[in-house]
């Protein structure tokens, strides 16, 4: 078992003891997440770090698109539900990139292939991702790298 999952379970146990509500509901979703993740595709398989560090990536999306949309809905109680499980999401998930980080990633990415414009955005993201692995949400990246290839 990954250790990212065992982590999940003793924390899981850890919030029902302390009866922390949000954080047991938001474990027992993202738990949930893996184990559907694991049985999905032709055969169960156990996942791996990187692959459980993605599923609570993808939930963490999901709860800030839900709060987002609650709060312009002016469900502000929605949204705070959202946000707070976020945050317990985000405590499992590597520290984000800065902007000033992920500009320089970017650049040094474009001096690397030598190219220019906005036809090699292609080129840049398959360089710029694999650096950036889950420290950075993939809109941001697409848009500092269109930043930097039109400018």
């Amino acid at each position: 078992m990954s250790a990212l999952k065992d982590r999940l379970k003793a924390d899981l146990t850890a919030a029902m003891k302390s009866r922390d509500e949000v954080r047991l509901r938001t474990i027992r979703m993202a738990l949930a997440a893996v184990n559907v993740e694991e049985v999905s595709g032709k055969q169960s398989r156990e996942l791996s770090d990187a692959e459980v560090l993605k599923v609570l990536t993808r939930e963490a999306k999901k709860r800030r698109e839900a709060a987002e949309a609650f709060g312009n809905a002016g469900r502000a109680e929605q949204a705070k539900a959202e946000l707070d499980e976020q945050a317990v999401l985000e405590e499992y998930l590597p520290a984000q990139l800065s902007d000033e980080e992920l500009n320089r990633l970017v650049e040094e990415s474009i001096a690397e292939l030598g190219v220019s414009g906005p036809q090699a955005m292609g080129q840049v993201m398959k360089v710029v991702n694999p650096k950036v692995a889950g420290r950075a949400e993939g809109g941001r990246v697409a848009a500092a790298v269109r930043a930097k290839l039109t400018s």
